[in-house]
């Protein structure tokens, strides 16, 4: 998925020094323009991250988000931009290797009197961390554009074994489900009762506007309707794979139109909660935004993705009231999770090669593959929003928690020192606004900080000590007791704790069909980390696109329609249309991408 760390973005100003306090002003900045297809806003950096880059490194940055015509024109003009920020390594990204658009990290034309490549000179930590990542790079364009160079590195790398923390969170409203008296959800007619139930309770939200199980949004469609297939990964574990979904157990492909399969099986979950009122009439046609702003009003019962459920809706006002969003897994469903990944995903980031500025460019680059970069990244300045703690880890300060516990926090009133320069600056905007809008990582959020003040822990704040404990919400605790009785009922007292959703997740209890622990049995399945780029379409692109178009549409159609029979046409007008240009070719296509992936596919 595109946007999946998507964030409320205002027009606020650009941090700027104190006058009187060391800074320079934003004189002489140079501006890198950084063409992103993650990104979700256009425009100047703004708020800590800004301020951050230019203290660091005098430079300014102009996001350029991707849109219809963006690549094409960008292209046709020769110039990518000096950072670019690929959405997968498949055949735009390809192309533009092939077309020398991209500079080579390996060159050792220019950057150096002493010799040594780019890479050599400005990315030395990229280098450190992550050798594995960039030799990965250099597979896939020997293999899919027969260069054997290095054009950019992956996202989301981590070192070591096991897998990244759980992404699906699916929340409910806990209060809800504690005042119907915690009935048991085993499977997706539980799921539709218990939506029902709340609706009946809750009939209405903060403002007085009609509640709903899900509010859906189009944006981030693809090869099928994004929150349908997502619901397929949090409910059965199987990795969205083009047009269809992959169960990695099996080796199985399952395509987005196989009958009494896993995508119509969901779609049809969606209509039915549709023709009980339980879907926001407007899914079809709202953005992103519009769908946060109704469940942090408390419009939705209910989230797979944390962005669209707690993060939003556990304000501290709504905590003090005793509501919450809280992660409730029905009891049949194995959630998907990934394996950690060394080689890094297919979120690449590279260099334009008519870049005036490519040293630059390298430089932050790398910045962001040091601890330092990564935490600013994610949790802000260091002494502002955060410290490392005097016994080791990271905790937050008390400006950070509450940026935390509400992105939407104003940075004014707050000042930064560096340490690097000694300047001083204001800080404006929201905490969302100075977060990186390029919309990309290098490390995992969930790897462990190699800083040795890290004390070995994560960046994921889920997991720091420091925000372990007792909460001080009834609520939340409410939650805690109730799935760490789950698990002592299950596993005997004392085997594990749960602290957090991330713990429940992982110890989750699995039982069969008589109600009987199934020993070492997970409630999740993990997608293993594969070195992989999508190979192209080639003379199939157009029928894909029109394949996907059928699919898409189709979907929406199915999902608002009022009947049974009515969402019966739209699904058979869809399977129809979508043979018709080419569904069974594509399909085979995504068979053989099964088998280059993970080995094999049926």
């Amino acid at each position: 998925m595109k946007k999946l760390t998507a964030v409320a973005l205002g027009a606020l100003f650009l941090a700027t020094p104190l006058a009187g306090c060391g800074g320079g002003g934003s004189g002489g900045l140079i501006t890198l323009d950084v063409y992103s297809q993650l990104a979700n806003y256009s425009g100047e950096q703004i708020g800590f991250t800004a301020t951050l880059l230019e203290d660091k490194f005098g430079v300014r940055l102009n996001i350029i988000s991707d849109g219809d015509g963006t690549y094409a024109s960008r292209m046709e003009s020769g110039d990518l931009g000096d950072i670019v920020v690929w959405a997968n390594s498949g055949t735009q990204y390809q192309e533009a290797v092939r077309q020398e658009m991209l500079l080579d990290w390996e060159s050792e034309d220019y950057y150096d009197d002493d010799g040594g490549s780019i890479l050599e000179n400005y990315g030395q930590d990229i280098m450190e961390y992550f050798p594995l990542a960039l030799e990965s790079n250099r597979q896939i364009n020997n293999e899919m554009v027969g260069d054997n160079h290095i054009y950019g590195i992956g996202h989301g790398m981590s070192q070591g074994d096991g897998h990244e923390a759980f992404f699906y969170s699916w929340d409910i409203r806990w209060d809800l489900y504690k005042q119907l008296g915690y009935p048991e959800v085993n499977d997706l007619d539980d799921l539709y009762d218990l939506f029902v139930a709340m609706k009946e309770i809750c009939p209405t939200d903060d403002n007085g506007n009609p509640t709903y199980a899900f509010s859906l949004w189009p944006d981030w469609d693809d090869a099928m309707v994004m929150y349908v297939k997502s619901f397929v990964s949090a409910y059965y574990g199987y990795d969205e794979l083009g047009m269809g979904l992959y169960d990695t157990e099996t080796n199985t492909f399952h395509g987005a139109l196989e009958e009494n399969g896993p995508y119509l099986e969901m779609l049809e979950f969606f209509n039915r909660l549709n023709q009980a009122g339980l879907i926001d009439p407007n899914s079809m046609t709202q953005n992103y935004d519009q769908m946060v702003s109704k469940v942090s009003n408390g419009g939705t019962f209910a989230s797979i993705f944390n962005y669209a459920g707690y993060i939003p809706y556990n304000t501290p006002a709504h905590l003090e009231q005793g509501k919450m969003m809280g992660t409730l897994v029905p009891n049949d469903a194995s959630v998907i999770v990934y394996g950690s990944n060394s080689y890094g995903g297919d979120r690449i980031w590279s260099i334009g090669s008519s870049s005036q500025y490519p040293e630059l460019a390298m430089q932050i680059i790398n910045y962001f593959a040091t601890p330092e970069g990564a935490m600013s990244m994610w949790h802000g300045l260091e002494g502002v929003h955060w410290n490392y703690a005097e016994n080791g880890g990271m905790e937050y300060t008390e400006f950070g928690q509450q940026c935390q516990n509400d992105k939407s926090t104003l940075q004014n009133g707050q000042t930064w020192t560096s340490p690097d320069t000694g300047k001083t600056y204001e800080l404006s905007g929201s905490f969302n606004d100075g977060t990186l809008q390029a919309n990309n990582i290098l490390w995992s959020f969930d790897a462990v900080n190699p800083d040795p003040r890290a004390n070995g822990e994560r960046f994921n704040n889920e997991f720091w000590t420091s925000q372990q404990g007792d909460s001080e919400y009834e609520i939340v605790q409410d939650w805690v007791n109730y799935h760490q009785a789950e698990i002592d009922e299950a596993y005997g007292e004392g085997v594990y704790t749960i602290r957090n959703r991330q713990d429940y997740l992982e110890y989750r209890p699995v039982y069969d069909e008589s109600g009987n622990l199934i020993e070492g049995e997970k409630g999740y399945t993990v997608i293993p980390a594969v070195n992989y780029a999508m190979s192209s379409k080639g003379d199939l692109t157009t029928s894909w696109n029109a394949v996907i178009t059928n699919i898409k549409n189709g979907s929406w159609q199915a999902i608002m329609a009022s009947t049974s029979g009515q969402y019966q046409v739209y699904v058979r007008s869809m399977i129809s249309s979508a043979n018709g240009n080419g569904y069974a070719d594509c399909i085979e296509w995504n068979i053989n991408e099964g088998i280059r992936k993970f080995g094999s596919a049926s």
